[in-house]
């Protein structure tokens, strides 16, 4: 409702676009017809269509105002006198000569007597006809489908003053007319689906903003010269080039130059990332300086932006389970309302002793005040605001069951690789009586080897720019290291079990190699030529929101678990590095017990009450656990496979998003809530106020006017409390 889209699955062999087109229109809604358009050629479309709309609406709105409020004026002016009826001269003679006869009295002349009531109906007809006419359709498409909606109660409020002072002109009959009650009631009506309409686009600002972002063309580099293209005309494997300041076109690997990237559009984060020769680049994501070049590896719907878009647009979609209730009290929501209204009309006319017209102006307001509108709204706007913001700070929430789940976290299950800790070895330590020598030997060695270690090795001496050598022989040995030949030496990498093979001399290194192993650091000898130089001390460092945010999460009342397949000693030491005491670490776990241990977590609660579990994890050996947990959290860096078994997927790659994640759900959750409560509380109290319940105490009545101006700010209310949400501060 609140992205006015539906999904359909039909049978290509049973019926055609023809046939669902006319369905869709049978059924009162319009459709938007896009050809294979890319995301921001569909966006354009729809932005055009929903901008007609909204003109559409403003024309209804502008004629409405411009007949109902000199309609009004005069109508109110003669009801308290300001003016006197204009009546035509037979019956100001009658008038005169009843006067002569009967002394002074109250003449009940004609309504069809007096001039202002056809004044009235022609400023009321361009009102109900022109500005209302979406009404009538849309009710009479609705009761060809025996079904009802808000506008078959509009329909039938503001029909039934209009034709009831149509026909007492005709007949001749005496009394008061509501031409201005019909016109008034459709006006304010229309002022709140304006205001309903514009609020609604601001719901989906976070999509449109996302499909902006994307740019119209590409440089691309084809035979010896460098073009500009259409971005849907850009190939696998192509090379682009990209200049600073411009947006990245599609997704890729950098080839030449070096650049720093501002990636806050996925990620969140305002901080430029650098990128070197071989980092993975990300379409509409901006590059701050340095031109470089890069092959396109992604393109069209296979970018991360467009799967970004996808993802946004099914949460938005999806319906929470909190809105069961509502979808239940919807459908039967309107034709209660036309019974009570039918039943307050009788009961007042037949027991009230208040007389047709006054019976029929409850009935009127009745209808006119429910509003199954602000009902409907409540859970789809607030999920729309919210899974949009989300996605502007990088949290993409799968759907809208997820995002209410995530409300309720007691327990947070955190993998350590790549979640706690960066993922990628690190060389942190090299010990030895020449450390520039011992990382240069080693790295040389290493220069041939895959091991994720070697390629730590490798990387950090490139960094420091040492010149390395490509070894003359290369030799790994399983479970203990490797031999090579570097410039003649005899180098000899590994664990001291290696070393101890080799007959090497390593008592001196015995303290050194103890002391990083009890950091959690894993140690790797180097000797060169039957001599040991030194010890490298390797670890996945821990990333420097880890100890924050596990320290928020607690602060919100949430438990948290360390799940890691690593030996206990180095489990703790991360632990400790996190503020994790040795209770809170679950360590020496294989990926196919990881599932298992959330299990047990979820079945942990005090008195046998089960509790409600998230999983944060990164890896493909994360995939089962993501998927049993009640709320799957993947790192937004790691494997495809674990993002696909997630819930929420954390785009910025750290622990605090997780956090901010659950914060969002709460609050979005309570909006939803909010809005459900005034929604119903309106309808509670507006309803038996409509017909009549304070009218034999007090002689008051809510008029249908007063009705239609409630009702209309009832859903204008619902979508401006759900665009709170954009506001909503999530923290660091």
């Amino acid at each position: 409702l609140a992205t006015e889209q539906a999904n359909v699955t039909f049978d290509p062999t049973a019926t055609g676009w023809d046939d669902l087109k006319l369905a869709v229109e049978n059924a009162g809604y319009g459709v938007i017809e896009i050809a294979e358009a890319d995301e921001s050629q569909a966006a354009d479309i729809e932005a055009d269509a929903r901008a007609q709309e909204l003109a559409d609406k403003r024309i209804k709105l502008l004629v409405g105002v411009i007949f109902t409020l000199p309609l009004f004026m005069l109508s109110m002016s003669r009801d308290l006198g300001l003016i006197q009826p204009w009546l035509t001269t037979q019956w100001q003679l009658i008038e005169a000569q009843m006067a002569h006869e009967a002394g002074p009295m109250l003449i009940h002349y004609p309504a069809s007597a007096d001039i202002l009531n056809w004044i009235f109906l022609a400023l009321a007809l361009p009102v109900q006809f022109f500005s209302g006419r979406d009404f009538y359709v849309h009710a009479w498409k609705a009761l060809r489908d025996r079904t009802a909606n808000m506008d078959t109660l509009i329909a039938l409020g503001s029909s039934a003053a209009f034709f009831y002072s149509v026909w007492m002109m005709l007949a001749g009959i005496a009394g008061h007319v509501y031409f201005e009650t019909a016109a008034v009631i459709i006006t304010l009506i229309l002022v709140g689906k304006y205001l309903e309409a514009r609020a609604k686009s601001q719901t989906g600002a976070a999509i449109r903003a996302l499909i902006g972002l994307q740019p119209k063309t590409a440089r691309v580099i084809r035979g010896t010269q460098e073009i500009d293209i259409p971005i849907s005309e850009v190939r696998i494997g192509e090379m682009l080039i990209v200049r600073p300041g411009e947006s990245i076109p599609v997704d890729g690997v950098l080839i030449s130059g070096a650049s720093t990237i501002d990636e806050s559009m996925l990620t969140g984060e305002s901080m430029p990332v650098e990128k070197q020769t071989g980092d993975r680049v990300v379409g509409a994501t901006l590059n701050r300086s340095g031109s470089f070049q890069m092959r396109a590896t992604h393109i069209g719907k296979a970018t991360v932006l467009a799967q970004i878009i996808k993802l946004v647009q099914e949460a938005q979609g999806s319906r929470a389970p909190v809105q069961r209730l509502v979808d239940q009290v919807s459908a039967i929501f309107v034709p209660i309302v036309i019974v009570i209204a039918l039943a307050t009309f009788g009961l007042w006319w037949a027991f009230g002793g208040v007389g047709f017209t006054q019976s029929m102006i409850f009935a009127v307001a009745v209808l006119v005040i429910a509003c199954p509108c602000a009902l409907g709204l409540a859970t789809p706007t607030a999920i729309m605001v919210g899974t949009g913001t989300g996605a502007e700070h990088g949290i993409l929430i799968k759907n809208a069951t997820s995002l209410e789940r995530a409300a309720a976290i007691q327990q947070v299950v955190l993998d350590k690789t790549g979640t706690i800790t960066a993922g990628k070895p690190t060389v942190t330590d090299t010990l030895g009586r020449d450390p520039t020598l011992l990382l240069q030997l080693a790295a040389s060695a290493e220069s041939r080897s895959e091991h994720p270690l070697g390629e730590a090795v490798v990387r950090v001496a490139q960094e420091r720019g040492l010149k390395l050598t490509t070894p003359e022989s290369f030799s790994a040995v399983s479970g203990r290291g490797l031999t090579a030949i570097v410039d003649g030496h005899a180098v000899l990498i590994g664990n001291l079990a290696l070393m101890a093979d080799w007959s090497i001399d390593t008592h001196e290194l015995i303290a050194d190699v103890t002391r990083l192993q009890a950091e959690g650091k894993t140690a790797i000898v180097v000797a060169a030529d039957g001599e040991a130089l030194g010890v490298l001390g390797i670890a996945d460092v821990v990333k420097p929101s880890s100890a924050a945010a596990i320290a928020e999460l607690r602060n919100m009342g949430i438990g948290v678990t360390m799940l890691t397949g690593d030996n206990r000693r180095t489990a703790e030491a991360i632990g400790r590095t996190v503020g994790l005491g040795p209770e809170e670490i679950i360590a020496e776990v294989l990926p196919s017990e990881k599932a298992d241990h959330i299990v047990k977590a979820q079945a942990a609660g005090a008195d046998g009450v089960r509790r409600v579990v998230a999983m944060v994890g990164d890896g493909i050996n994360d995939a089962p656990a993501l998927a049993r947990a009640d709320v799957g959290i993947a790192i937004g860096t790691g494997a495809d496979v674990a993002l696909e078994a997630a819930d929420i997927t954390l785009m910025r790659g750290d622990l605090g998003s997780v956090a901010q994640a659950i914060r969002l759900s709460k609050q979005t959750l309570s909006t939803i809530r909010w809005n459900l409560f005034w929604a119903f509380i309106y309808n509670i109290v507006g309803i038996p106020l409509a017909a009549g319940l304070l009218y034999p105490l007090l002689g008051w009545q809510l008029s249908p006017v007063i009705a239609a101006g409630a009702m209309a700010c009832s859903s204008v209310f619902v979508v401006s409390n759900s665009l709170r949400l954009r506001k909503v501060q999530l923290g660091s």
